[in-house]
């Protein structure tokens, strides 16, 4: 092991993330709320990563932030888009029996289909960020609406024998949706795995569909939703993966960037 260490920190909206690498490595990530001043939060976060890790910080020979807010990122050498980072990341937190052609990133705020070539760099990629339906804070809104956790979701989703069909695109007509299920008395179960259905169609359509025997990367804080990965699997009828590191998929991939560019910063 080197005395080399790169830093990639993702500004998202919801969370910040940091990652810290040596050569090809993942030493540790952690994460924090974004909170009102991003950039504090970042060095913070950095600062106790090195700290737990026993690092001096002159050994950090590179720092790229990425993420809805990177260009506001004090400590950062220089910073990439989530397209770019998710992509790097992809280098290190696939699956080793796969390799991906397409990552799909369910954000806090939006989601992202991003098609990959073969050495890891961003081949196209789509969007949702106009409507929240499609990430994860319409399922943590879901989630208090059916007076459950977020973390919880995904369980019991997995529990329904009679999925209910959510036909809203909207987040808004999909709340009061969910609030007529529930005066209809259909079980919790039942309403969450047709939300999560809903919501692996709507990211569904975003794919093309020559690009359907592409191997599928799931990553972003989504990717922890086992409920989520299973209505991806039954909507676009193949197994979906996903990715070490879930929520650090984009600091990871920000810190291997540094790593490879460091030098031409």
């Amino acid at each position: 092991m080197s005395n080399l260490y790169f830093a990639g920190i993702d500004a998202g909206s919801t969370y910040i993330k940091v990652a810290l690498l040596n050569d090809d490595k993942v030493i540790d990530v952690i994460k924090a709320n974004t909170g009102i001043n991003n950039s504090d939060t970042a060095s913070k976060l950095l600062n106790d990563l090195l700290k737990k890790n026993k690092i001096n910080k002159d050994d950090v020979k590179c720092i790229i932030a990425t993420g809805y807010s990177r260009k506001i990122i004090d400590i950062a050498n220089a910073d990439v888009s989530e397209i770019t980072a998710h992509a790097c990341g992809a280098k290190l937190t696939a699956p080793k029996e796969f390799k991906p052609g397409i990552i799909i990133d369910i954000g806090g705020q939006d989601s992202k289909v991003i098609y990959l070539n073969p050495n890891y760099t961003v081949k196209n990629f789509t969007m949702n960020d106009k409507c929240a339906a499609g990430t994860g804070k319409f399922m943590e809104t879901c989630a208090q609406i059916l007076e459950t956790s977020i973390e919880e979701i995904g369980p019991l989703s997995l529990k329904s024998d009679n999925p209910c069909t959510i036909n809203s695109t909207c987040v808004v007509f999909a709340q009061s949706e969910i609030i007529s299920l529930i005066a209809r008395k259909h079980d919790r179960k039942d309403i969450l795995y047709g939300l999560h259905l809903s919501l692996a169609n709507r990211i569904g359509k975003m794919i093309h569909q020559n690009s359907l025997n592409e191997d599928i990367m799931l990553c972003g804080g989504g990717a922890l939703n086992v409920g989520l990965k299973k209505a991806f699997e039954d909507e676009l009828l193949k197994d979906v993966y996903v990715c070490k590191y879930p929520q650090f998929n984009g600091a990871i991939g920000a810190a291997l960037f540094g790593k490879e560019h460091y030098k031409d910063l």
